[in-house]
Order: C-alpha cells, then structure tokens, then sequence
C-alpha cells in the first residue's frame, strides 16, 4: 500500500481513537497507535534532551517527541529526542531524517516493551546515532554505524557499546551522564520506592 494512503488510514483512526491514544507511528504498513507519553519517559527524554542542549554548537537544538519521515521506506517515527539544525524544525509534514544527528528512545514502565522495530527503522532512515534509554533495568545503549545487517536481513547498526546509569557516556562528539536518569520501580513495588534512584 502506498505510504500516503497508510497515513490517511493512521490519520483518521487517530481523529477516532480514545483520549488516551495520542498519536501514531507508521513502519511499512503497519500502524503503531500509542498512548499518552507516560511521565517517567517524559522526565527522562527531558533530562537527556537538556543535557544535549548544553553541548549543541550554535544553529544545533534538541528536540522532544518530533515525528521523523521517510517517504520513501513509509516509516514516520516520532523518537523521545532528536538532535538536528534549527533550520530544519520548520518544514511542512514529518522531519525528514537525513537532517538529524542522533535519535534516542526511552524504554516504557512496567508492563510495556520497547519496540525493537523502532532501532531497525531508524538505521534504515539512515539516522547516524542511536540512543536507547532504558530505566527498567538501569542501562543506555548507544549504536552507530547505520549500515548493517542483522541475521534476519533487517537494517540494523553496525556498532553497539552498552552502559549503566551512573557511567558517562560517549555519543558522538557529546557526552551523557546517565547518573541524572532514573529506574522504574521494580515490577514486584506495591508503593512507591523510597530509594530516590527510582521514580515516585
């Protein structure tokens, strides 16, 4: 099906869908309808976008949440941040991904798995860096390298290197402390944690 005809689809269930289903992604032919972005992914893609913002080079900026179009592959994504030039923030429709610099994803809480097809979809735009967030367990994974393929055949990255919270870490020419992210509380919590490294 033609990309323009599964936005139209995407766009009219999302006019029809529940409060609570606040936008979509398009990878292929498949519509991902997804909820409302929970606050501990919030806090978490906010502190990592602030921390980028502060190392950006003039004409640079972190951005929250924009979706990323690729026509052409008929994938639209919309990362937790993406850092690209200012310029390219004000062009009609999807930010064309051949304009950013990094694109990172922030694992959901409890009861939620991160969408692997997301890392596949964003080494086939072409997107330089990679970033996965993931306060369920405490780790970031940073890819590069967008010209790989997996065992599947899928467009992946060709490097990976793995952190803790609390390492700093290397993202290209940036650096990111993960001590500033916090873990999701583990799956067993009936109350809030009072560790202060886990959410309330």
């Amino acid at each position: 099906m033609e990309y323009a005809r599964v936005l139209a689809i995407a766009e009219e269930l999302h006019r029809h869908a529940p409060d609570a289903a606040k936008r979509f992604e398009i990878s292929g032919n498949s519509i991902i309808m997804t909820v409302s972005i929970p606050r501990r992914c919030g806090y978490t893609a906010f502190m990592l976008r602030r921390q980028l913002d502060r190392q950006l080079s003039e004409g640079w900026v972190a951005h929250n949440w924009g979706g990323v179009e690729d026509v052409a592959l008929g994938i639209l994504r919309r990362p937790a941040v993406i850092v690209l030039p200012e310029a390219a923030m004000g062009g009609p429709g999807g930010i064309d991904p051949r304009d950013l610099a990094l694109a990172a994803d922030i694992v959901p809480p409890l009861g939620q798995v991160h969408d692997r097809q997301k890392m596949y979809d964003s080494a086939a735009m072409g997107i330089p860096l990679y970033v996965l967030v993931n306060p369920r367990n405490g780790t970031t994974a940073v890819m590069s390298g967008p010209r790989g393929t997996d065992s599947e055949g899928q467009r992946c990255y060709l490097t990976r290197h793995d952190y803790v919270f609390g390492d700093k870490v290397s993202v290209g020419p940036w650096t990111v402390d993960t001590s500033e992210f916090r873990t999701h509380p583990p799956p067993d919590a009936a109350s809030p944690n009072p560790n202060p490294r886990y959410f309330p």
